[in-house]
């Protein structure tokens, strides 16, 4: 195989290791989260993922981002998609939100998008079709139907309160936002230094909030696991991946990635926990995977013309 077809597998391969990969996130939560109160948590694993990414671009001799221009944009992505969502989503379900309400509030994010794309931008890249319009509503059906057994389990709803209500609806907005923001102001640059600068943001703006914390670390195994995956599985390949995705793709194709992070989770969670398997779970996967696949259709059907030109 030559370097060429070898990189073109890899494009093609990446939206699925993507979605493996940020499908752990609740994985690790359920590891991590009791140990650690969430803005702690996550300010050691953006400083420990600082620190790989700093021994990273020293060895590779990678370029810093060169005007303040682009660390500027690179920091507000950081804030909004690290510090924003991850923050968010960690204090809803520290909060007491179940983690079924949880993913459907943030899996609204592709159906955001496309609204903002749809009212806002004209170009053909970003246009929504009316094919890809029904993709991400039948999508989110599907994402509905995965998660319906969480929802009306009674704990996930009996403890939606407007503090933890209000972090979820931080955590959609903080990834919609940041999503369209990187696509619209953050210009190609390498991913290793661009994340770097991203989590510097975001360890800037958790440090405060992790300092207010009271409740000690546990420094046990899990603890450890939690920690080790979440830097060098979520944030060095997963952040990476989502940054590079959007960059190459439309942003409405990207964000419909996010609608088989549930299914995939609750897939590991029955492998790992032998959490129970519904045929409304069953569906639901299907569903999503069918919608997303519309989604995304016409961007590979585009990728390929371009390829044959």
């Amino acid at each position: 195989m030559s370097h060429s077809d070898s990189s073109a597998a890899w494009v093609r391969a990446m939206p699925a290791v993507f979605v493996l990969i940020w499908s752990t996130g609740f994985i690790v939560a359920r590891f991590g989260m009791p140990n650690a109160p969430p803005f702690s948590f996550l300010w050691l694993r953006y400083a420990f993922s600082i620190a790989c990414f700093v021994i990273w671009i020293k060895m590779s001799k990678v370029r810093w981002p060169q005007s303040r221009f682009e660390w500027f944009h690179l920091s507000v992505t950081g804030v909004l998609m690290h510090a924003g969502y991850l923050g968010g989503v960690w204090a809803a379900v520290k909060a007491g939100m179940g983690s079924g309400l949880s993913a459907l509030i943030v899996g609204l994010q592709p159906v955001l998008t496309a609204i903002w794309l749809s009212s806002r931008d004209n170009t053909a890249e970003n246009n929504v079709s009316r094919r890809q319009w029904m993709g991400l509503l039948l999508g989110f059906f599907g994402l509905l139907l995965v998660v319906w057994h969480k929802l009306t389990q009674g704990s996930a709803l009996d403890h939606v309160n407007p503090l933890n209500l209000s972090f979820a609806i931080m955590a959609l907005l903080s990834i919609t936002l940041g999503t369209l923001y990187q696509k619209s102001f953050v210009k190609p640059c390498d991913v290793r230094s661009a994340n770097t600068v991203q989590l510097m943001a975001a360890l800037i703006v958790t440090s405060p909030l992790a300092m207010l914390e009271t409740e000690a670390v546990q420094l046990n195994a899990e603890f450890m696991g939690a920690m080790a995956w979440s830097v060098l599985g979520l944030t060095l390949g997963g952040s990476s991946l989502l940054y590079m995705l959007i960059q190459k793709g439309a942003a409405a194709s990207v964000t419909s990635l996010m609608y088989l992070v549930p299914p995939s989770t609750a897939l590991l969670a029955w492998f790992l926990f032998d959490e129970p398997m519904t045929a409304f779970t069953l569906v639901g996967m299907a569903l999503t995977a069918w919608g997303v696949s519309w989604v995304v259709r016409p961007v590979q059907k585009t990728e390929q013309k371009l390829s044959k030109n």
